[in-house]
């Protein structure tokens, strides 16, 4: 089975195909670290992290090199810096270290290399410098602009016209421009604000140009994926292209692009109760909220239940509908914790859905069909087949990156030692009047871990609880 990945791009699905099987390169943008990242921010990282698993078991995990970035560098950072009187570096450190934390709650392995824009200012100026010198860009009252007219292959990635987007144009347009669409690379600073030293002035980069600044660097060029969200298509991921192909005079026919990157992954828009998150509406969801109060686990669950390039729902039927599914596969392997798995490979179907770009909803289906063959076996004494399905369904979640804490304390949830207690011994109770069939006896104290939000499943080997 080849993996498949729908390329932005070549807008198809194609065979991925890297160009060294021992060096395996994947780049996808990161936090602008000024404040706490947002449940939208979350889909990129999780979705990618299911490709870096599923791109280290197939070339394995030392070929694999991970890159996401932290844009520490930008006008909400010098903004919260001011406010509160303190220097940028304090807001970004703090902000990262919350932005890692969130993610190792969702189960978000950190990537290989973080570059920091900041450490990566002497790699921009010279590409910069290398883009002008090309011809594509020009310097313009202490800025310094590329060139779109200089890169017949502008809009390829979006499917945009340039003709059309400049005759389509509403902006006002600085008058240092020559067009419309023209970016920047390089721009002053502002009186208070960060600036480092350049040949065009002192000042700071323009957005776009930091991330290909930082893959050169870091990964070389061209890379094989580059990932993001869908809103990153365009502008941004259109004028890193731009950048990094002429800052080294590559043939700008068709072909250009992939001396940039061979693939382009991108996931879909998420929604709050089918809506754009806003803060002007008031539903912007902080993913450092939500992991507080729910398991970071179903947070990624919900996020890979729809297909990456789809759009996601967020709403409260979907955590729900993601707890119910998770404490159904716990609950399997919990009821199976006394046979030892005998199997360490996902099942067919599982891989050939993952493998089909990361077709996660036709993956899960495969986890639940064998939570079920865990229950027919446990039921009916055959122990083999548990042992072979409990072994499968849990190769298959790492790649999934779920399933991964122990089943009873998933189970338990949130619960202290009193509770804990009073539970076990409920239960004990409960089994010394069953085996003396006192009904009565049984029934009320069933009644009474009800009472207590406790779910009694029984089972050939005895009872397990979980909290509703």
């Amino acid at each position: 089975m080849s993996l498949v990945l729908y390329d932005t791009l070549h807008r198809e699905k194609r065979v991925f195909e890297p160009r060294d099987p021992n060096r395996v390169t994947l780049y996808v943008c990161g936090p602008t670290v000024y404040d706490h990242a947002h449940i939208g921010n979350a889909r990129p990282p999780v979705v990618f992290d299911v490709l870096v698993r599923l791109l280290r078991r197939t070339y394995g995990a030392d070929k694999v090199i991970y890159a996401r970035n932290v844009t520490d560098v930008d006008d909400k950072i010098n903004q919260r810096a001011a406010a509160l009187g303190v220097p940028i570096g304090e807001i970004t450190a703090k902000y990262a270290a919350h932005y890692l934390a969130d993610m190792a709650r969702l189960n978000v392995a950190p990537p290989d290399l973080a570059p920091h824009v900041t450490d990566h200012m002497d790699a921009i100026v010279r590409q910069i410098a290398a883009i002008v010198d090309a011809g594509c860009a020009y310097a313009a009252e202490g800025h310094v602009l590329f060139d779109v007219s200089s890169y017949p292959n502008y809009g390829r990635l979006s499917g945009r016209n340039l003709d059309d987007m400049i005759a389509g144009a509403r902006v006002e347009v600085a008058p240092y421009k020559k067009n419309a669409h023209d970016f920047v690379l390089w721009k002053p600073s502002k009186e208070g604000e960060p600036s480092w030293p350049s040949p065009w002035g002192d000042g700071r980069p323009g957005w776009h140009i930091e991330c290909s600044a930082m893959i050169e660097e870091n990964l070389g060029l061209p890379i094989d994926i580059h990932g993001g969200g869908i809103d990153l298509v365009f502008p941004h991921h259109e004028n890193e292209i731009a950048q990094g192909v002429c800052a080294h005079g590559h043939a700008r026919g068709p072909e250009a692009h992939g001396e940039y990157a061979k693939y382009w992954m991108h996931n879909g828009f998420l929604t709050v109760d089918a809506e754009k998150m806003s803060k002007s509406i008031g539903n912007v969801l902080l993913l450092h909220d939500l992991v507080q109060s729910m398991p970071g686990e179903v947070v990624r669950w919900a996020l890979i239940s729809a297909h990456y390039r789809q759009p996601l729902d967020w709403n409260q039927s979907l955590l729900e509908q993601s707890k119910k599914n998770l404490d159904r596969l716990y609950g399997a392997l919990h009821r199976a914790a006394g046979i030892e798995a005998t199997e360490d490979e996902p099942p067919v179907d599982f891989l050939k859905a993952i493998q089909d770009d990361l077709n996660t909803p036709g993956a899960m289906a495969t986890l639940f069909a064998l939570s079920s063959e865990i229950e027919r076996g446990m039921t009916s004494g055959d122990h083999a087949a548990v042992a072979v399905a409990k072994g499968r369904l849990v190769a298959a979640a790492a790649l999934l990156g779920v399933l991964q804490s122990d089943p009873a304390a998933w189970l338990e949830g949130d619960v202290d030692d009193a509770l804990r207690t009073e539970v076990e011994e409920l239960l004990q109770e409960r089994a010394a009047a069953r085996a003396a069939k006192d009904w009565p006896a049984a029934d009320r104290i069933r009644d009474r871990l009800n009472a207590l939000n406790v779910v009694v499943m029984d089972g050939p080997d005895g009872a397990t609880w979980r909290m509703k």
